[in-house]
């Protein structure tokens, strides 16, 4: 059968790198989500590279635009010859209560199901999303119509075939408002009645409106595959197309997962990966006071969302690896537009007048980071920000505000801190010394991590931390617009609803044109910055600390444990 041409957008986006409007690895990102296979993508990257760069030989024939792909790895990048089997990873990670994938909330919830439960992309330490479970994607020209063509000879750890039954099945659940799932709100251009069986390894989904970054959405963490019998409980019930299986669960103490003898990829030497024998991951607490001591004592090998003083630590010690990323996570100071003073928007800003943003990112986070802006869009990061100017530390400008919306003698606030986080308690603190100059008085209501995440959508004012996504608009879509009923998305944590907000995301949701994105994106930081929700001091680094004995290892900027193709290799 003949390669399908590419999506008619492909030539435009050499056009675009060709005037130097947009960067290779923006162009490679774009073509691979349109559905070009990563290895024909960078070669149309180079053949429409500027005069400069461009190498001398020839351009790509028709074939290599395929959309198919080689059956991946878990990370886009081949294992050095040589790999080790057998061994084990000991990781320090908190052991929480978890039950249906789809209601993930955090990164942790999934990063043991995720060695059970497969994504069908993968979207690399580059952000460049490749397939995974699918086997290729095609995109119609207008983005409203996108076929997912699923691997075949899959089979799911119970023995049964993985087929498309599976895929209709998850996604209904992701869409179904009893779930309660984020990616009702990430994907909300998708309705039940969009999702068609073409065959037993074809889907195609009918789109409401035009969407370039399916493919990015659907390795959403919550998006795990799961097999068409679930019944709502991943422990109870661990079924999965994945390289190992779940043996042990106990929250709060320890999880164990065993390597699976039958999967369906292969290892550099010929035989079904992993490589490891088995995974345990060990609930050592918030603190990870006591897992650099266990990671210094042999203990364990692997650390789990390194914090800033546990990255001093350790970054110098000899036993370990130390891989840096950096990303578009973030802590966000959140208001609930619902709750009295933050109804008014004059408050809000005030409040974001108050962060004095290089001071709270050298306090909270060593520097290590880039300056936020008060819009959810990460600087140097996400391929569609537009630039605008950082506000200023602005106390005086502060208390106007607050005395024009009827606060003269200042406010009186709460702030809701997890402690687990220390940046976060660290920005907390510098937020409520350097916020009494413009009329706030913050009282710091602290908790446990987990306290914090029962509440995350519910206090008045917090401080939340998001972790990386590979697009701005996939944040944006995530966690600041409503429903067709005017309701918040189920992360739409601070309840705001902004029409044209929502409107101009829609717009760049569907727009190839890097100008023209820009400009909608300018605009969506701008209402963000000037009337919006949230408060953005900074986006920080992701680093990954890990025994050195363990190799193949890829920091990914979601803080994801992606081993399904790391090795011990004792004399390392």
């Amino acid at each position: 059968m003949p390669a399908k041409k590419p999506h008619k957008a492909i030539p435009y986006l050499q056009d675009q790198l060709r005037k130097g409007k947009m960067s290779r690895r923006e162009f490679v990102r774009y073509a691979t989500l349109l559905g070009m296979s990563f290895g024909a993508a960078t070669v149309a990257a180079q053949c429409a590279a500027p005069a400069a760069e461009a190498p001398p030989t020839e351009a790509p024939a028709t074939e290599a635009m395929a959309t198919e792909a080689p059956a991946p790895t878990a990370t886009p990048v081949p294992a050095p010859a040589g790999p080790k089997r057998g061994g084990t990873i000991r990781g320090s990670m908190q052991i929480i209560r978890i039950d249906h994938p789809a209601r993930y909330s955090w990164v942790y919830d999934a990063n043991v199901t995720r060695h059970v439960c497969e994504y069908l992309t993968l979207t690399d330490g580059n952000n460049i999303t490749h397939p995974y479970l699918l086997e290729k994607w095609e995109a119609s020209d207008d983005l409203k119509t996108w076929d997912l063509y699923l691997r075949k000879n899959i089979t799911w750890n119970n023995g049964d075939t993985f087929t498309a039954d599976d895929v209709v099945f998850t996604m209904n659940e992701w869409l179904n408002p009893d779930v309660g799932s984020s990616i009702l709100g990430l994907m909300s251009y998708l309705q039940p009645s969009g999702i068609e069986k073409v065959d037993d390894y074809h889907v195609r989904l009918h789109l409401d409106t035009a969407e370039i970054a399916v493919p990015e959405h659907l390795f959403h963490y919550p998006a795990q595959i799961l097999h068409r019998g679930f019944e709502g409980d991943i422990v109870a019930q661990p079924i999965g197309t994945g390289p190992f299986t779940l043996e042990e669960y106990s929250v709060g103490e320890r999880a164990v997962l065993k390597r699976r003898e039958d999967y369906w990829q292969m290892g550099a030497d010929g035989k079904p990966l992993p490589y490891l024998d088995e995974i345990i991951y060990v609930d050592q607490g918030e603190d990870q006071t006591a897992a650099v001591t266990a990671i210094k004592a042999g203990q364990i090998d692997h650390i789990y969302d390194v914090t800033p003083a546990t990255w001093e630590a350790l970054k110098d010690f000899e036993g370990v690896a130390v891989h840096s990323i950096g990303t578009a996570r973030t802590r966000v100071l959140r208001m609930r537009v619902d709750k009295e003073p933050w109804t008014d928007e004059r408050v809000r800003k005030a409040l974001k007048l108050c962060q004095s943003r290089q001071r709270i990112l050298d306090l909270a986070y060593f520097g290590e980071g880039i300056i936020g802006q008060d819009h959810h869009v990460a600087p140097g990061v996400h391929p569609e920000y537009a630039e605008v100017p950082t506000p200023e530390y602005d106390p005086e400008q502060a208390k106007a505000l607050l005395a024009e919306a009827g606060y003269p003698d200042g406010l009186d606030v709460e702030l809701a801190v997890g402690t687990g986080w220390p940046d976060v308690v660290a920005y907390a603190e510098t937020l409520k010394e350097d916020a009494a100059a413009g009329g706030f008085n913050i009282t710091l209501n602290t908790m446990p991590n987990s306290q914090y995440w029962d509440l995350w959508t519910e206090v008045d004012l917090g401080i939340t931390p998001w972790t990386h996504r590979p697009l701005g608009t996939m944040v944006l879509n995530l966690a600041y617009i409503c429903d067709a009923n005017g309701e918040p998305v189920p992360w739409n944590e601070t309840r705001w609803c902004d029409e044209e907000f929502s409107s101009l995301l829609k717009q760049a949701n569907g727009t190839l044109d890097v100008d023209e994105r820009r400009k909608i994106m300018k605009k969506l930081e701008e209402i963000q910055m000037e009337r919006g929700s949230i408060g953005i001091s900074y986006f920080f680094k992701t680093w990954i600390i890990i025994n050195r004995k363990f190799q193949n290892v890829h920091p990914h900027p979601t803080a994801y444990d992606l081993w399904t193709d790391i090795w011990y290799d004792p004399d390392a």
